[in-house]
């Protein structure tokens, strides 16, 4: 069984190189690599109220803010609250919230646009709420989206009168699907001057002067120029029309990216390891072991001797038991690729944690010819 897990491993890791390596030479779209510099997404937030909760709105005790909120709401229709029942009010349906959403680009006065919807008061839940019309503005302070609409809650909260309850996901955050209306567009220098910058998502010099070679090859010499490892500038039609054709064979292009740095990649939260296809170690012997220190509390009874005038009484007797389990040492070679470190890893048996040891003694050693970055 030992060895068939074994050899199951290898398999999985040889798997990988080969998925690794298969995968470097393929060539991609131009925009799955790339995109045009100022077609960009926008943020927008807002404040607003959401109303007809069942009772598990803000207290007003403590989120006085929704009480402000809905006096100034409703003077604004002309109805005026007595100050003196201003401490009064009870508006356990009312919640106040914060509306945030996402303007995509080349977004049109009249579209629709899906926003998000959470309690910035003691709100116990949404379900069930309407949010009332809420402005959206920009990092400007000017108002490019209205938002009003019934909440969809994925969350759930129940509760007993004993105190107990239950939560299922998060109910004091809800969405509404199409719930804001664009009153605005955004200015975009998509159709300006006589050139188009396409952005790296991945910045890299030989992906930049690939994507500029494949560009003068289809289109003619000279269209593109890379400026640095992350931008490429392109010569392009003035006409709108003709500019958005003149884009649409571009980001249809394919371009075979270049390979990335050799990198290990550990999660020290998860003990995830991903290792790059390029790493290399130069010549070295790994011994790893761990050691084991168990500690156990055995109590006992002591009893006195007859007539001694003595009472009995519970003893505590501690044992101390250290292990430290054997491994084989490995040893690595000059150029040893990646197939033959999991190879080597694997043979004796050592968990994800201690590849992470491994991984980080050979750094320090300087037999570890990666970048070793830990997330």
């Amino acid at each position: 069984m030992v060895a068939r897990g074994k050899r199951r491993r290898l398999l999985l890791a040889a798997g990988l190189a080969g998925l690794v390596a298969c995968g470097a030479a393929m060539a991609e779209r131009v925009k799955d690599l790339a995109a045009v510099a100022g077609v960009r997404a926008n943020q927008l937030v807002g404040y607003g109220l959401v109303v007809g909760l069942d009772g598990t709105g803000d207290q007003t005790t403590q989120a006085p803010f929704t009480v402000q909120s809905l006096i100034g709401m409703l003077n604004r229709f002309g109805v005026t609250v007595p100050k003196n029942l201003l401490s009064q009010l009870q508006l356990k349906n009312v919640a106040a919230v914060a509306v945030h959403a996402e303007l995509p680009p080349f977004a049109k006065p009249g579209q629709r646009i899906d926003v998000t919807v959470s309690a910035i008061g003691n709100a116990k839940s949404l379900r069930g709420g309407t949010l009332l019309m809420t402005p959206l503005k920009g990092a400007d302070g000017q108002v490019y989206a209205i938002a009003q609409g019934n909440l969809v809650v994925g969350g759930l909260s129940a509760g007993g009168e004993d105190g107990s309850r239950i939560t299922v996901n998060i109910p004091s955050v809800g969405r509404i699907p199409g719930g804001a209306t664009v009153e605005r567009t955004v200015p975009t220098p998509f159709a300006a001057g006589d050139h188009l910058m396409l952005n790296l998502h991945t910045p890299d010099f030989t992906t930049a002067a690939r994507l500029a070679q494949a560009i003068n090859r289809a289109i003619g010499p000279g269209t593109a120029e890379p400026v640095d490892a992350a931008s490429v500038r392109v010569a392009a039609p003035r006409a709108p029309a003709q500019r958005v054709a003149f884009v649409s064979v571009l980001e249809n292009l394919e371009v075979e990216p270049g390979e990335a740095p050799a990198r290990v990649i550990v999660n020290s939260r998860t003990g995830t390891v991903v290792i790059g296809r390029h790493v290399r170690v130069l010549p070295a012997a790994v011994s790893h072991g761990s050691l084991t220190v168990t500690i156990t509390e055995r109590p006992q009874v002591s009893q006195p001797p007859p007539l001694s005038g003595g009472s009995t009484a519970v003893v505590a007797r501690t044992e101390v038991e250290v292990a430290e389990e054997g491994r084989r040492m490995f040893l690595f070679r000059a150029g040893v690729t990646l197939d033959q470190i999991v190879r080597a890893v694997n043979e004796v048996g050592a968990a994800p944690s201690d590849l992470v040891a491994i991984l980080e003694a050979l750094k320090e050693a300087g037999a570890l010819r990666a970048q070793l970055i830990v997330i």
